[in-house]
């Protein structure tokens, strides 16, 4: 779809004349919520179109931000008490949507961005918190429940969170086993007869774009556990440990999930899921649809999206590739606003996005970009903006 405002007819009321520009930003991550970013991008255009009818849904892809982007669309949000990655007191939100259906965001309880659970070593981090949000949302009598899966700091094959849903790890002589990564390896038993009866009764729908299997060298600790704080040794024993407990678990449970697509997830929490019969949906669908996507694209003249980093790995079902697509389906143009794009990634993103921006003004450190994203965003978007008008309206001064 075109943007030239000059072919509206004379007939038409001021307001239908305004541009209509949707925006469906993710977070950056460690920086801007995505809500935060929509209102810099908003604020970047709006200086050079006022009038522009801007509608911003913020997205996410199962990581960080999940439950906001699906509360946008209606529900209820709750505070309940969790375990948090190094296993103290702590709490995270739940959601309720208005269909019923439950959300649990894996990085509002084990999040990489989590300044005070990072500081634990990867082999000690668990999601014990995880099994309780989801028996929360149980006790909530919820019987289909989201998971958001991106942004873990963990690496435990999701021991942790299987434990706090009612299995058992012991050793050779029979004494229980912590379920963290560094002591798996001790895991001579797995029982599972303890496990919540209720989880037969419920639908757990994975929101993930990870396809990696569990162990391996495209596995959970291998292919993530680097940006998670692991060194090249304690991944490689950790790798060691959960390809023995996987064994044991799947035994137990009586099936094979640990080379499945997605068991690398979260640490392995998507093998610990799959275990119980969870399905898995690409997060951003589920997010855009929720979001009723399609509707704000019918008249639009302009879609803008993106995230953090952009590379090679963003047109793998990332959120802001997978609001392109769409767009590019209903004839919007998109155009990607990321806090960095990877030079080698740039001509794959150029065939599904019209135009990509990086938000820095020139070479800053990492924390001078954290610091003043809101303000980069909103200058870069403003000169986009002026971009856009240039080439393709003809706007009256008034």
């Amino acid at each position: 779809m075109a943007m030239d405002f000059t072919s509206r007819t004379q007939n038409e009321t001021n307001d239908s004349a305004k541009p209509r520009i949707v925006l469906t930003p993710d977070s950056y991550k460690g920086s801007l919520s995505a809500k935060e970013v929509a209102r810099a991008m908003s604020d970047g255009i709006r200086r050079v179109l006022p009038n522009a009818e801007i509608i911003e849904l913020p997205i996410a892809d199962g990581g960080e931000g999940t439950i906001d982007a699906l509360l946008s669309a209606g529900g209820a949000e709750y505070r309940v008490p969790v375990r948090s990655a190094r296993g103290s007191d702590a709490s995270a939100r739940i959601a309720i949507l208005p269909d019923g259906t439950g959300v649990v965001e894996i990085a509002e309880i084990v999040g990489i961005t989590d300044r005070e659970n990072m500081a634990v070593p990867l082999g000690e981090r668990t999601t014990l918190g995880v099994g309780d949000a989801i028996l929360a949302l149980l006790d909530k009598g919820i019987h289909r429940i989201y998971v958001g899966l991106g942004g873990s700091s963990t690496s435990d094959a999701g021991a942790g969170m299987l434990v706090a849903l009612g299995a058992r790890l012991t050793d050779s002589n029979g004494d229980v086993v912590e379920p963290l990564p560094n002591k798996l390896n001790r895991v001579e038993h797995v029982d599972v007869s303890g496990l919540d009866p209720r989880l037969k009764l419920t639908e757990i729908i994975l929101l993930c774009d990870v396809d990696n299997p569990l162990t391996g060298p495209n596995g959970a600790a291998a292919i993530f556990g680097a940006q998670k704080g692991g060194t090249p040794e304690q991944l490689a024993s950790i790798d060691d440990a959960v390809s023995g407990y996987a064994i044991l678990l799947e035994r137990s449970i009586g099936i094979s999930a640990a080379q499945k697509h997605g068991a690398g997830a979260a640490g392995g929490l998507g093998f610990a899921f799959l275990l119980l019969q969870a399905s898995s949906k690409n997060g951003a669908s589920v997010v855009l649809d929720a979001q009723h996507f399609d509707k704000a694209l019918c008249g639009a003249d302009w879609h803008l999206t993106g995230e953090g980093r952009s590379d090679l790995q963003s047109i793998r079902g990332k959120a802001p590739s997978i609001a392109a697509m769409l767009a590019a389906n209903a004839g919007v143009p998109s155009t990607l606003i990321s806090g960095s794009i990877d030079p080698d990634a740039m001509h794959e993103l150029a065939h599904r996005f019209a135009g990509c921006f990086s938000i820095t003004p020139g070479p800053v450190s990492l924390e001078v970009a954290i610091q003043n994203a809101a303000s980069f965003i909103t200058n870069t978007m403003e000169q986009v903006t002026r971009l856009r008008v240039a080439g393709h309206y003809q706007i009256s001064s008034a």
